[in-house]
């Protein structure tokens, strides 16, 4: 049977893992290894929403448009109630930023933690039951416990990140996480209801045979990410690209490649929100060997100016990124 640094092997149900991670730190209180616990359980709710989407009348458009101008799904809506009541609930968040909602959502001020989210990536793939999944970022505050949350304690650089995750609704439902000791991977074994340690230690191969690029906004990229597609099709690269954020990069870490969402004529500041999708997935990236830019510079680096904020995004193996770069960090939009 594998094993794992932690003397764990393959199977070890996700509750006892994280207890056991936090034996390695005298000083931890818990609270985080609760966090994660609740996150796990939401999880576990919307996997079961999630598989009774064609049976229920619960897909389809909800009929209102997000912060983001984006059309909801009646399941985006479901997942930021089902992950919002499950932190609430567990008592360990003073407050959340969620895709789907414009403000800072207020919970618990005597709690140190902060989460941004995006509680249901690729939404518009539910109704084709393509793979979909959550994203998540923990954050500690910076203002004083007991006190009103304050911008600063959301607006923080990638690098302050304590612990970040996502979790895969595919043809199983996986939770990836990290908390800066390296990535574990959790299958739901569903007549269990438990996550069980199924990846241990996660890395991404140094270098990658696939790229994954919407080249249906072919016109509207700049030169550099242009020629850097071109030289991927030169070298005879496969193009893998699904549409569904968690789906692309999961496959990506896997088995090596790089993902890209760079910054279009319509989309000049990038598609992807920095605080909830782009930080979450570089803090992850990193610790499995890979990198995160924007383009220009490590994505963990960048100063957020606001909760929605968004950002150009090239992720992936690490040799892989770098050489990118190379194309497109004097690159500008024509």
């Amino acid at each position: 049977m594998n094993k794992v640094n932690l003397g764990l092997p393959i199977g070890t149900p996700l509750d006892r893992f994280i207890n056991k991670k936090q034996e390695e730190f005298p000083y931890a209180t818990g609270e985080l290894s609760q966090l994660l616990r609740d996150i796990g359980l939401a999880g576990k709710i919307i996997n079961q929403e999630v598989n009774k989407s064609g049976l229920l009348d619960i897909t389809g458009e909800y009929g209102n448009k997000n912060v983001q101008g984006e059309e909801q799904q009646k399941l985006d809506v479901i997942a930021n109630i089902r992950f919002t009541r499950s932190l609430r609930n567990g008592g360990q968040v003073c407050a959340i930023i969620s895709e789907e909602d414009e403000e800072i959502i207020h919970l618990n001020p005597h709690c140190r933690y902060v989460v941004a989210m995006d509680p249901l990536d690729g939404s518009s793939n539910i109704d084709v039951n393509v793979s979909i999944g959550t994203i998540f970022s923990i954050y500690r505050r910076v203002s004083p416990v007991g006190g009103p949350v304050q911008e600063e304690d959301v607006l923080q650089k990638g690098t302050n990140q304590v612990a970040a995750g996502y979790i895969l609704y595919g043809s199983s439902t996986m939770m990836v996480y990290t908390t800066g000791h390296g990535v574990h991977g959790f299958t739901l074994e569903p007549s269990l209801g438990e996550f069980m340690l199924s990846k241990a230690d996660m890395k991404y191969p140094e270098g990658g045979n696939i790229y994954s690029i919407n080249e249906g906004s072919w016109h509207s990229f700049d030169e550099g990410t242009k020629q850097y597609v071109n030289d991927c099709k030169e070298k005879g690269l496969t193009a893998r690209y699904i549409g569904s954020l968690v789906a692309d990069y999961h496959r990506n870490m896997l088995k090596g490649g790089i993902y890209i969402y760079p910054a279009t004529k319509k989309a000049p500041n990038g598609k992807l929100r920095l605080l909830y999708e782009c930080n979450a997935l570089a803090f992850i990236a990193e610790q499995a060997g890979g990198a995160a830019t924007d383009g220009r510079q490590r994505v963990l680096e960048i100063e957020p100016t606001a909760f929605h904020q968004r950002s150009p995004f090239y992720i992936g193996s690490k040799e892989m990124v770098e050489h990118a770069m190379g194309f497109t960090k004097s690159s500008v939009l024509e």
